[in-house]
């Protein structure tokens, strides 16, 4: 038997509509899903709906006909009963539902490793900060989600690359730089000037301290090309670092971490643009290099390669894209903070410039999170250094906490994260409840250790009837975890 029990139901289904459909036929598109409502049975099916009009009768006309055939057919159901206007829902007999415990216990840990995906491959990248300070509670929640998804598509089935895009090009590393040299000369007792659009944050300070001790005040005497180069090359080394261990803290680990700076030292930002010219999707206006991307939707064209001569960061985008596609990806996913959402009709109209599949791209929006102290917003901007760091919420609330309340809503919905209730120890935490009951299973273990009961926990007994309502949901849910790791993949949702 398949491990996804709607498989199994939608195979007697059509075996039974092949036998008593007059005509035979073709199937419609249907849906068996578990039920919401436990009073409406096991299973639910909308299928009389989809055959009602060409069959010519009502749903709820085809749902009786449906019941008698199928309540003859099926040795797995207890019961089914036609609801509303014409949903069919199964109940199951309780053997049936216990017959899945032997499968579920020999496959362990394997259990609901699916086939969803047929090893297409799929890379997910996400957070990919700019390495200009580090993590807030903002990236966590791009964090959690998209280390979430990949692990749901690799249970599917699919061959997931996890990558992690370095952004260590361009004037906002220029400025990194400039800025760490603001900071030394500050330790060295010359007034605080930041550049304009430098970075404001303090955590540059301990950066500051580190370089002059590896470094020295001598390089201050350097040329200042040479002076840039060594700071932005060191603050990019110190902050990365600091962001790698934040996101292993946080069990975040990257397969692949890809410099932008190498798009540009292999030459593909320039073959990318030389490409697009060669399609004739580009022109030249006001001495810059245009894409033509209205041509697929977008509201304007954008400028590739500006007036001085520069490639702009949309340009290494699409070069970045374009190297993806070259590694043989099946499908990529973008993983985007909540500011880069009108940045998606562009991208889109790049992949298809570049003869793209129009699927190989998804690109996910992750909303805001606001963290609340006290009932109190706290304010949070990288570049003036008002933000709370990732790592301060790990130490307040665990890793456990602060993934769990990331994942509980739709990542493209904004989130309240209350400290508070986070921390409350009490039954009305979700997490606390899950850690509870953790805990209280381990600690049966231990004592059946220590009473030298180990053998108890050998190979298990099945029982054959469930001695209470609990009991059988706990099965449900245990039988129905497959579905929910199909659906999640699906709908690339961590929560379903």
């Amino acid at each position: 038997m398949s491990n996804l029990i709607t498989e199994h139901v939608k195979g007697l289904l059509e075996k039974v509509l092949q036998e008593q459909i007059p005509g035979h036929l073709d199937i419609p598109t249907y849906t068996v899903e578990p039920a919401r409502d436990k009073s409406h049975g096991d299973l639910a099916t909308n299928i009389a709906f989809s055959l009602s009009r060409r069959l010519k009768q009502s749903p709820y006309q085809v749902a009786q006909q449906l019941k008698n055939s199928l309540s003859e057919a099926f040795r797995d159901i207890a019961r089914i009963d036609v609801a509303g206007p014409g949903f069919i829902n199964f109940f199951f007999h309780d053997s049936f539902l216990l017959s899945f415990l032997p499968e579920i216990f020999e496959q362990g840990d394997d259990y609901g490793c699916l086939d969803v995906g047929a090893g297409e491959r799929i890379q997910v990248e996400f957070v990919s900060v700019n390495p200009t300070g580090p993590l807030h509670v903002g990236h966590g929640k791009c964090a959690a989600f998209g280390d979430s998804l990949a692990r749901i598509l690799r249970k599917a089935g699919f061959q997931v690359e996890k990558e992690y895009y370095i952004n260590d090009a361009g004037r906002q590393i220029d400025m990194l730089g400039l800025s760490l040299e603001a900071r030394i000369r500050e330790l060295l007792g010359e007034p605080l000037v930041i550049p304009e659009g430098g970075y404001l944050g303090e955590y540059l300070i301990a950066v500051a301290r580190d370089c002059l001790q590896e470094h020295g005040p001598n390089t201050l005497n350097q040329s200042k090309p040479e002076r840039l180069r060594l700071f932005r090359e060191y603050a990019i080394g110190k902050i990365l670092g600091s962001i790698r261990r934040d996101l292993r803290d946080f069990r975040v680990e990257f397969d692949v971490w890809f410099s932008e700076q190498t798009l540009f030292d292999n030459r593909e930002v320039e073959s990318v643009v030389s490409l697009l010219q060669d399609k004739g999707y580009t022109y030249t206006r006001d001495g810059a290099l245009w894409l033509k991307t209205t041509q697929w939707g977008d509201d304007k064209d954008r400028v590739l390669v500006r007036e001085n001569g520069m490639p702009t960061y949309f340009t290494s985008d699409i070069a970045y894209h374009w190297n993806k596609w070259a590694r043989q990806f099946d499908r990529v996913i973008d993983i985007w903070g909540a500011d880069h959402h009108g940045y998606i009709p562009r991208m889109q109209a790049s992949m298809q410039a570049l003869g793209l599949p129009e699927d190989f791209l998804e690109i996910f929006i992750v909303q805001f999170v606001t963290l609340l102290r006290g009932g109190q917003p706290e304010r949070m901007s990288t570049r003036q250094g008002e933000f709370v760091p990732l790592r301060d919420l790990i130490d307040e609330v665990g890793v456990d906490v602060a993934r769990y309340y990331f994942l509980m809503r739709d990542p493209a919905t904004h989130l309240e994260f209350d400290i508070e209730e986070a921390r409350k120890q009490s039954m009305d935490n979700p997490v606390y409840y899950v850690q509870y009951a953790h805990a209280r299973i381990a600690s049966i273990f231990r004592e059946a250790e220590r009473k030298n009961l180990e053998h108890l926990l050998g190979d298990p007994v099945f029982p054959s009837t469930f001695s209470g309502d609990l009991e059988k949901e706990l099965v449900k849910k245990l039988v129905y975890f497959p579905e929910v790791i199909r659906k999640s993949a699906q709908l690339r949702l961590p929560a379903v």
